[in-house]
């Protein structure tokens, strides 16, 4: 198993997200566990004042190009690099030049750093991947096609041609409906926007529709498969130069935000063969390398695992999979873009991630478990957190601080929505008709 002696220290990883999403914990686990290796860590994030960049594991953190454009991210790692690897004095500390690993942690990244590839190489070590190849799988509507190509279970997946359409393939689902934006990385910030959307109204599809120039991209309606207990499961492997999957888990997810649609609360290392062996053969068929984040609902009807989203980075909830040994598919992408063997997982189930805030909002607003009691009621394993960590402390209190900032600032609009809704609502008052006198009867 890798010990901190079998990585390169001297190739320093940059993390790398454009998504302007300060409370990304994903971010705060890749710095964590490449820090705790060894291995300097530097990052290009959404602000310098983001809570990540209070982790002792963080060297330095560069704000993102304003608009996430290929190019404008090309310059800014190549300018990054130069400091990186030469230091304020043109020279590296051990007198020689070493490349710098990328690591893209939101979809738009990985897309550019794909689609840059050559460019970028040698400075940086990337997996080899083209930006046609992620967008197969990144890309909703495309996604959608490459499960109905390859016979995976998906759910039934539409894409309308005007708002009437849609309003007929709504109805033809069956209401409530999944509403997505194809490439929510398009969307434009405070657009209030949502990648992924439930409707339970005609409205409210015709509606999402008419704002297509805004979002940038196709909206898709996609049947909603019926939430429960022990339904949703998630796969994270990393697919090495060779297209081995030696650092590959599967996991149950026991809380989400939004309940029940949403990103990862709390999840368990479970073993799932059948979502493993899903999972597996796709990455074979799409001949996938780097690491991808995939997430299953089980269809109880069909006993059918349906792949939602296929992300080609590493999921926010990666570090649920850290073994004993600290090996995940971070860890595994720098063993093997640096030429280091990647050597098998040794399965931890029952180890439970939780992310904070999002569990501490899911369990306000359900607090029955999504999940089936262990028999005997056992429940093995121990539990990492998103934020706080106790040779890492900083970054929850600023988490902390800044999530509290955000509800209120929630809470604030949600009372002025309120108000002037309440005002609109007001009858405008009636004025008195004035009484008609004899003269104004008289013809002019």
């Amino acid at each position: 198993m890798p010990r901190r002696q079998s990585f390169d220290t001297r190739v320093p990883t940059v993390l790398v997200r454009l998504d302007r999403n300060p409370f990304h914990h994903g971010t705060l686990g890749a710095a964590r566990s490449l820090g705790r290796a060894g291995i300097p860590v530097h990052a290009v994030i959404e602000s310098s004042t983001s809570p990540v960049t209070r982790s002792r594991y963080l060297r330095s953190a560069r704000t993102g190009p304003p608009t996430p454009s290929s190019a404008a991210l090309t310059e800014l790692l190549v300018r990054l690099a130069d400091e990186i690897s030469h230091g304020s004095d043109g020279r590296a500390p051990d007198g020689a030049s070493h490349p710098v690993l990328a690591l893209p942690l939101d979809d738009v990244s990985a897309l550019a750093l794909a689609r840059r590839r050559a460019e970028l190489a040698p400075r940086f070590l990337l997996p080899e991947q083209t930006g046609e190849q992620l967008l197969r799988v990144a890309d909703k509507a495309a996604l959608a096609r490459t499960c109905a190509v390859l016979g995976l279970p998906h759910p039934r997946t539409e894409l309308p041609a005007d708002a009437d359409e849609a309003a007929a393939m709504a109805w033809s689902i069956g209401l409530p409906v999944v509403v997505k934006w194809s490439r929510p990385w398009l969307l434009p910030a405070g657009s209030g926007l949502r990648s992924t959307s439930i409707v339970r109204s005609l409205a409210e599809v015709r509606e999402l529709y008419g704002r297509t120039p805004e979002a940038g991209s196709r909206l898709l309606l996609q049947e909603l498969l019926p939430a429960g207990r022990d339904l949703d499961w998630f796969f994270h492997g990393y697919v090495d130069s060779a297209g081995r999957c030696a650092t590959g888990a599967t996991g149950r997810k026991e809380r989400s935000w939004p309940d029940g649609a949403g990103l990862t609360a709390v999840g368990r290392w479970t073993a799932n063969p059948a979502v493993d062996r899903t999972a597996r053969e796709l990455l074979d068929a799409l001949d996938y390398r780097g690491v991808c984040d995939l997430d299953f609902r089980l269809d109880p009807a069909t006993g059918a695992y349906h792949l939602l989203d296929f992300n080609p980075r590493p999921g926010a909830q990666f570090r649920l999979f850290a073994d004993a040994e600290g090996l995940d598919v971070v860890r595994a992408a720098h063993l093997d873009l640096t030429g280091r063997p990647v050597p098998p997982h040794s399965p931890a189930y029952g180890r439970r991630f939780v992310v904070e805030n999002y569990a501490a909002l899911s369990l306000a607003t359900s607090p029955r478990p999504r999940y089936a009691a262990e028999p005997g009621g056992a429940r093995q394993g121990w539990t990492e957190y998103a934020w706080f960590a106790a040779d890492d402390p900083a970054p929850a209190l600023a988490m902390g601080l800044a999530w509290l900032a955000h509800l209120l600032r929630k809470a604030v609009g949600a009372v002025a929505r309120r108000l002037g809704a309440g005002r609109a609502r007001r009858p405008a008052a009636v004025p008195t008709p004035a009484r008609t006198t004899p003269d104004q009867l008289t013809p002019r």
